[in-house]
Order: structure tokens, then C-alpha cells, then sequence
């Protein structure tokens, strides 16, 4: 046989089951072989805050002798997985990229999607980076520093969750939980040629609340749409913990199956010449977008009308903010990183009806997106309008904060929609390019048919870094 690190971290999450199942090798050789693979690019990407050998070691070879009873515990059971560090894992402290944070304490408690995964079998390999409290779409903090793109370490991850991208990117565990406030899942996933997905707000429970409310979504990040509605599958529905959830989900993963002959698909190439997207972005999402076409789809272009909320957005982003760091003296403060302090200034200098104005828009925007999807079940966009741009700074040469270069995101996370980015090539400089997916709220089944017909098809997936 293969020496296991030579092909076990291109594997993903279903094919390590299946060869589990045939015992063509165990837990224990996929585990290794990620934490081989994690000593080697860990010091060229930075995507860990933690890595838990001894711990992954243990729960790999338990695993390996429930698949030898032929006693599998559940969907994942002996499947390497990561965990993005503002979610709680129990073992472990969770600092979320902070300084701030203070490391001891009991850490005894999982998150709902953690616990369901661990209920499931999987094997966590360690937490992920993200900028301090994943305030922003790339991932450096004073904690832990910058996280670079696996595809070329001299330019950004994205974030926030940079780490989980990196890491399934590098084939570190083949599936990572992320979370999405603005777009912190799908922008790696572009930067980084993974599957990303924002599933609706609710469907997956969290604990404790986001600081930045109902903004953000907890999420999979995965090599393909396949193994992202596997996990989705595991870690949607109740808990207690979280009282905005939205109860039993319908499973997706049988919806892949469905094709998306007839679906109405609506591409916008550029919001209506609202957004600048570079030609070898757009080139690449269009092609894609004729494949769908050529599988059935009824595609048209169409533009939704968003009416750029940046305003609204950052009046919601900068308020939780500042309530994030409220509590904080002036000496901790000073810790912070500069970026999120300066936006939590801004958050604390609105009003309470600047904020309920900032909702008002919010509200009309999902209303007409709603109106929208009456009329087209999928909506197709570039996920970002440019590749990654240079390690270390918020915001390409031009731009300042960076809502200015994620336009195709964030107005999602104020209508709470589904949504993903699915890699469809590399552009001349051989830097991933991302397709946005987007459906109306509860149907995330829809996003992931779509995904995964362009899996099928050949016409996504970027080249392995």
C-alpha cells in the first residue's frame, strides 16, 4: 500500500469513510498523515492556534477499533477535522484571536456544531486562526499573526476564517467549521479554491451569541459541495442553548442527487456595473455559469436589487463591536487590534436610531430579495471581484476597510440567505477565483444542487497549492 502520507490528505471526508469502511487504511493512518502534513506547511501558512496531537492520536485509534467491530458511532467517525477558534471546543481554551482573552479557565464546554461533531466521531485536529473576534475579512491578530494563502504564502488567506480555509486547502482535516458575518467563510473559501457555505441564519445552533448578532452564521468549509452537506447534515437543527434556531432541517444531502435541470438561475455579473470585477475573475465565473446552462439550468442575467447597504452594514458590524470591547479597561484596550479598536469607536458614537435606521434597510433589503427569488431560485455572482492581494493588511492599495472589496457578500448576512463560494479555476497569476451561490432563506438545498453540479460537471475545484 501507498505510504499514507502521500495520498490520505487528498482525500476527502467521504472518500476517508469509505476506505475506512473497506479497511484499505484506519483513522489513525488519516490522522497522521494530517499532522505530518501540518508540520510541514504549518510554518509557511500559520493557520493554527492549537494543535492537539496527543489528543487526535487517541480518538483516531479508538475510531480505528469501532470501524474494525464494524461500529462506527456515526457519520464521521474517524474523520480529521478543524475548528475555527472563536467556537468553543472543550479541552481547551478558545481566545478567539485576542489577547484579551484570558487562556486559563475550565474550557469545558463544546459548542452545538462542535458537539454534534464530536457526537459523530470526528477527530479534532486543533483551532484555526482568525482575526481578533473574526471582526474582519482577513485573518492576521496580535495573537497569533498573519495567516497566508497556501497558494502563495506572500498574500492573504482572507478571513475570517482564514485558518479553515488554509487548512482544508492544504488537505489538514477535510472539513472545518468556519463562521460568516460578512462573508468570513466565503471570502477564504475564494482566496483559497475551497467550498464554503453560509447556510440560512438558524439552521445551525450556536453558543454563546456572536457579538455581532444575527450577522453571523456558523458554517462547513470543505474540498467539495459533497462533503460541506454531509457535515451541514450533522450540525443542523435544536439546542437549547440558542434560542434563535430554527428546529428539525430537512436534510440536504440526498438533494445533491437532483441535478439543476430547470432550476431558474439568475447571474449578475457585476450588481447592475455597481461593483469593478477584474476580467480574469469574471471570465472564469461566466464560463462557469454556461456550464450550468449547458446542464439544464434556465439561466438569465438579472440583477437583485441591493441598492449597496455598506452603510447599514457597518452601523450592525461596528455596534457589536463596540459592545464586544465595552467591557474592556483602557489598558486592554490597548491590546486590541487597531482596526477593530478604531471601528468600535465608531459603533460606540451611533444612536439608538441610527442602529434601528440600519435595520430599517435591513428589512427592505430582504424583502426585495425575497421578491427576487419568486422569480429565480439560485442567484449567481463572482464571490469576490479580485484574487488574493498581499498578507498583512486589511485592504488592497486603494481601499480602506474591508467591506470596500467584498461587495457580493455582506448584503447576505443582513438578509440571512444561504450562500456559498465554489472555486471555478485560477487566474493568470494562479490564484483561486470563487462563484458565489445564493437562494432565498431555508433553501440551502438548492445552493448546494447547484454547487455540486458544478463539482460534477469538472467546472469547479482549484488546482491542490
Amino acid at each position: 500500500m501507498t505510504e499514507p502520507t502521500t495520498f490520505l490528505t487528498d482525500l476527502s471526508a467521504r472518500q476517508l469513510l469509505d476506505g475506512y469502511a473497506r479497511d484499505d487504511f484506519t483513522p489513525v493512518d488519516a490522522v497522521r498523515a494530517a499532522l505530518d502534513r501540518i508540520e510541514a506547511v504549518e510554518p509557511l501558512v500559520n493557520a493554527f492556534v492549537r494543535v492537539d496531537a496527543e489528543e487526535a492520536l487517541a480518538a483516531a485509534a479508538a475510531s480505528a477499533l469501532r470501524w474494525r467491530r464494524g461500529e462506527p458511532v456515526g457519520r464521521l467517525d474517524g474523520v480529521p477535522v478543524t475548528v475555527k477558534d472563536v467556537l468553543l471546543q472543550a479541552g481547551g481554551p478558545t481566545l478567539r484571536g485576542s489577547r484579551t482573552v484570558p487562556a486559563r479557565g475550565r474550557w469545558d464546554e463544546d459548542a452545538p456544531p462542535v458537539a454534534r461533531m464530536r457526537a459523530e466521531g470526528a477527530v479534532f485536529l486543533g483551532k484555526t486562526t482568525t482575526p481578533e473576534f473574526g471582526w474582519k475579512g482577513v485573518t492576521d491578530s496580535p495573537l497569533s499573526g498573519v495567516t497566508r494563502n497556501p497558494h502563495d504564502p506572500s498574500r492573504t488567506a482572507g478571513g475570517s476564517s482564514g485558518g479553515s480555509a488554509a487548512a482544508v486547502a492544504l488537505g489538514v482535516g477535510a472539513l472545518s467549521l468556519g463562521t460568516d458575518g460578512g462573508g468570513s467563510i466565503r471570502i477564504p473559501a475564494s482566496f483559497c479554491g475551497v467550498f464554503g457555505l453560509k447556510p440560512t441564519y438558524g439552521r445551525v445552533p450556536v453558543h454563546p451569541a456572536s457579538p455581532f448578532g444575527t450577522l453571523s452564521h456558523t458554517g462547513p468549509m470543505a474540498r467539495d459541495a459533497a462533503d460541506a452537506a454531509l457535515l451541514l447534515d450533522v450540525i443542523s437543527g435544536e439546542d437549547w442553548r440558542d434560542w434563535s434556531h430554527l428546529g428539525p432541517a430537512r436534510p440536504v444531502g440526498t438533494a445533491l442527487r437532483e441535478g439543476v435541470k430547470g432550476l431558474r438561475v439568475a447571474y449578475s455579473a457585476s450588481f447592475g456595473g455597481q461593483v469593478a470585477v477584474r476580467p480574469g475573475v469574471a471570465a472564469l465565473v461566466r464560463a462557469a455559469v454556461e456550464r450550468l446552462a449547458g446542464l439544464g439550468a434556465y439561466v438569465e442575467e438579472a440583477d437583485p436589487d441591493v441598492a449597496d447597504p455598506v452603510d447599514a452594514f457597518h452601523t450592525l458590524w461596528f455596534s457589536g463591536a463596540a459592545r464586544l470591547v465595552q467591557r474592556l479597561g483602557r489598558e486592554r484596550r490597548e491590546l486590541l487590534d487597531p482596526g477593530l479598536r478604531e471601528v468600535a469607536e465608531r459603533g460606540a458614537r451611533y444612536s439608538a436610531l441610527e442602529y434601528l435606521a440600519a435595520v430599517d434597510v435591513r428589512t427592505s433589503l430582504g424583502h426585495r430579495m425575497g421578491r427576487f427569488h419568486s422569480s429565480y431560485d439560485v442567484l449567481v455572482t463572482p464571490t469576490l471581484p479580485l484574487t488574493a492581494f498581499d498578507a498583512g493588511v486589511e485592504a488592497p492599495e486603494g481601499a480602506r476597510r474591508w467591506t470596500a472589496w467584498t461587495p457580493f457578500t455582506y448584503p447576505f448576512n443582513l438578509t440571512q440567505q444561504p450562500a456559498a463560494s465554489v472555486p471555478v479555476g485560477v487566474d493568470d497569476e494562479g490564484m483561486p477565483v470563487g462563484l458565489q451561490l445564493v437562494a432565498a432563506r431555508h433553501r440551502d438545498d438548492l445552493v448546494l444542487r447547484a454547487a455540486h453540479a458544478l463539482y460534477e460537471c469538472g467546472a469547479a475545484g482549484a488546482p491542490q497549492p
